[in-house]
């Protein structure tokens, strides 16, 4: 059923000129030969950094130096900072190494989600001074990377980012000479915890080298995305699942899920107590899911128009024909929650109207402060990036989750080592943890218009952005849209999600929930410890900020499915009965999910 790709040219309107001054516009052109010298050498370059941009790590750096070298007086109060850090600290040394060491009054308290050192062996001499040491140069750098008149903002965050980097991989926490807590295991154990840890760092070094995923007991097909259905239509870049249904009668209008192609789709189809589909399938819902093909180098030149017809355009024409409905409730999740906005508000344009309704989550719509993704996109980064794509025509997936990684580094790069080569003790496999290390590639033309036209330019929110050629805006989109925000993201800060209010005249119903970018959309209902925050505003309804919404709207405790599975069912029509699905057709989850 796979058909031929197809190459487009690239516009230069669309990526710039210095994009097409480097980068061929489809597989049948070269580059100059001069051109293809800077990419190769920035591409092996690329190789040792991590694709991280030396040329951007450099001008944050000398942009913060320069104007601190200017600002005599923020010199001076970060020497009046350094001295005061140190006679607190030497005080606290004294009283520290007193009889009565445990009533010593600390310096400086964590932050609250640094549970670095919460273990009461750091009250100990001389870890106490350790800890309470670290803490106080963090805050001092801290200080000395924020706050220099004239320097950007961008790259002040960038600063303050790669000092933090630096520091949290010299904490006495990651130590073993350095850290209790794995002293007295490896006194307990007689050793044990750190063979064991040597074994487990053997195993990592040697998958990471075969490039291989380690084994998981959560697999596609077998343990996760298991909920039943069939692959109703395919083409080159998507398969269509629709789900069969489990009750008597089902809403006659169905809901289409757009998830998100940075990671396979199964996230809203984990192990049945955590799938959202499963959980809509039970609730008399017909459920269809976009299931993306993992890119190869053939795919370089897919881009995001092609994933708007190809992927969303074909999935709503398929589910209108598979169920006779003339309208479809979509959801998007994250980037796939971005192209719906896109393709609704281009429907919208085209007086197509064939959506009833629209869900995002996590999604945003107005790029302008992403939150610390923000630290990896600029001119320079996105052009080294481009060069270490052109050679294969992707960007690996890895390199991707690398990132995402980098972003909340204690908890999922120092904390892992510490628990598993210090202290021996396995890391914990769960199927959202199978689904996050089932990465997948991006199309080397795809990721770099996303980056370029959403992160870089904010071509969606400013009325840039064109599809067929002509703009749309987001202001066009007259469906009632139902917005969720996670508390903790960090991929899409919620009061970004929140600028939808902004961008659309429409009824919004925006609900902040519990947890983070994955664990709090995968929330079903008996999670512990979830709660959400829900309001509606009207199409004609004023605009309230972020902050005081949240100060204002009513407070629920836990999940938020079934709240928005009551707001669905209020857009999807009379019950029907179910549909029959045609037993000929593959089984779900599919072929696509699979590909290596």
């Amino acid at each position: 059923m796979d058909s031929k790709l197809r190459s487009k040219p690239v516009s230069k309107e669309r990526l710039g000129s210095a994009w097409l001054g480097h980068l061929p516009k489809g597989p049948e052109e070269q580059c100059p030969p001069l051109a293809q010298l800077d990419l190769i050498a920035n591409a092996e370059l690329a190789k040792l950094t991590g694709n991280l941009s030396p040329a951007a790590l450099a001008n944050a750096y000398f942009d913060w130096l320069a104007h601190l070298e200017l600002s005599p007086a923020k010199q001076e109060l970060l020497l009046q900072n350094a001295w005061k850090n140190f006679w607190r600290w030497d005080l606290y040394a004294l009283n520290a190494g007193l009889p009565n060491q445990a009533e010593a009054e600390h310096c400086i308290e964590p932050l609250p989600q640094d549970r670095r050192f919460s273990d009461a062996a750091w009250e100990r001499w001389p870890f106490n001074l350790l800890a309470q040491g670290f803490l106080l140069n963090q805050q001092w750098w801290h200080r000395a990377t924020t706050g220099i008149h004239g320097v950007s903002r961008h790259h002040e965050e960038v600063m303050t980012f790669t000092v933090r980097q630096l520091l949290d991989m010299l904490a006495p926490s990651n130590f073993l000479s350095t850290n209790p807590v794995v002293q007295q295991e490896t006194l307990r154990s007689g050793g044990l915890n750190l063979l064991r840890g040597a074994e487990m760092a053997l195993k990592d070094i040697a998958q990471a080298a075969s490039g291989k995923i380690a084994d998981q007991p959560f697999k596609a097909g077998e343990t996760v995305a298991i909920t039943p259905g069939k692959i109703v239509f395919q083409n080159e870049l998507i398969e269509l699942i629709q789900y069969a249904p489990a009750t008597g009668s089902v809403h006659a209008i169905p809901v289409l899920f757009v998830p998100a192609w940075i990671m396979k789709y199964y996230i809203l189809d984990l192990s049945p107590q955590n799938s959202l589909v499963k959980y809509l399938v039970d609730k008399g819902h017909t459920v269809f899911m976009i299931s993306w093909k993992n890119p190869v180098a053939a795919d370089r030149n897919l881009g995001m128009e092609d994933y708007r017809k190809l992927g969303v355009m074909a999935a709503i024409d398929a589910v209108t024909r598979c169920t006779g409905a003339n309208q479809v409730n979509a959801v998007g999740y994250c980037l796939g929650g971005t192209l719906l906005a896109i393709a609704a508000a281009t429907m919208a344009r085209d007086d197509d109207r064939r959506l009833a309704s629209m869900s995002l989550f996590a999604t945003q719509t107005d790029f302008k402060e992403p939150g610390e993704l923000s630290l990896f996109i600029d001119e320079s980064q996105i052009s080294f990036l481009e060069a270490s794509m052109w050679n294969r025509g992707y960007l690996d997936g890895k390199q991707m989750a690398g990132a995402f990684q980098l972003l909340r580094s204690n908890d999922l790069i120092w904390s892992r080592r510490l628990n598993q080569y210090l202290l021996g003790i396995p890391e914990t496999k769960s199927d959202l943890m199978a689904w996050n290390a089932d990465a997948t590639r991006l199309p080397y033309r795809m990721h770099s218009e996303y980056l370029r036209q959403l992160f870089l330019q904010n071509d969606l929110a400013e009325g840039r952005y064109r599809t067929n050629g002509r703009p749309i805006a987001l202001t066009d989109i007259h469906v009632p849209v139902f917005a969720v925000g996670t508390l903790t993201d960090h991929v899409a800060p919620w009061r970004s999600v929140y600028k939808i209010h902004l961008l659309s005249d429409t009824e919004i119903t925006f609900l902040l929930t519990s947890g983070g970018h994955n664990a709090g959309v995968v929330s079903p209902p008996g999670h512990p410890h979830r709660s959400y925050q829900m309001a509606v505003r009207a199409g004609d309804g004023a605009y309230v900020d972020a902050d005081s919404w949240q100060q204002e709207a009513p407070q629920h405790e836990g999940s938020w499915w079934p709240a928005w599975e009551a707001w669905l069912a209020a857009h999807a029509g009379e019950k029907i009965r179910p549909p029959i699905l045609d037993q000929r057709q593959l089984d779900a989850p599919g072929l696509y999910v699979l590909q290596p």
